[in-house]
């Protein structure tokens, strides 16, 4: 009998022991433009993401801290005086009157207090005031502005020697006749 021919031995592969870096460099290199690019689109994602959040929840948390609260608007306080009727300084020898009504706008109902306290002697300082003008001088716009100005500065002196000045904003004329 024929024997058939035995089979050539396996070869075993010899191994060797391989360190880490000769390990690296025989493993498929990932390119480092692929890593890179990696990075960026994280870094991207992450920037987004804090910007969405940033926009949706800290937004109008960050406005409302932000922005001082606003009080609502208090309502206008006024004093109103009655009318005047004082002689104006001639204006080319000519005599002359001039017929006043006004309202004086104040900071608060303390100060309207105070006003009508003192009122003998509000009207005394504005009789005294109103009648060394001259007709030609309140005739104008600008007159009347002036005037406005002045009556300001009158009734905001203080009524005593330590006392504090009164807060009045404005003056609002309701009758003006010079004749």
């Amino acid at each position: 009998m024929a024997t058939a021919p035995k089979a050539a031995p396996k070869a075993v592969p010899k191994v060797v022991p391989i360190d880490d870096t000769a390990a690296a460099a025989q493993a498929p290199k990932k390119s480092r433009k692929t890593l890179i690019i990696g990075g960026v689109l994280m870094l991207v994602t992450a920037a987004a993401a804090g910007g969405g959040a940033y926009w949706f929840m800290g937004k109008d948390a960050g406005d409302k801290a932000a922005a001082p609260k606003v009080e609502a608007a208090k309502p206008p306080v006024f004093v109103v005086l009655d009318s005047f009727t004082v002689n104006l300084q001639p204006d080319d020898g000519v005599d002359q009157y001039l017929q006043l009504a006004f309202s004086l706008q104040v900071a608060d109902q303390s100060t309207v207090d105070q006003i009508k306290l003192y009122m003998p002697q509000v009207r005394s300082r504005l009789l005294l005031l109103l009648s060394s003008k001259k007709a030609s001088e309140l005739l104008t716009v600008e007159g009347k502005k002036k005037l406005s100005e002045d009556i300001i500065a009158q009734v905001k002196q203080p009524f005593t020697p330590q006392g504090k000045p009164q807060d009045v904003t404005g003056v609002f004329f309701t009758s003006f006749v010079i004749q």
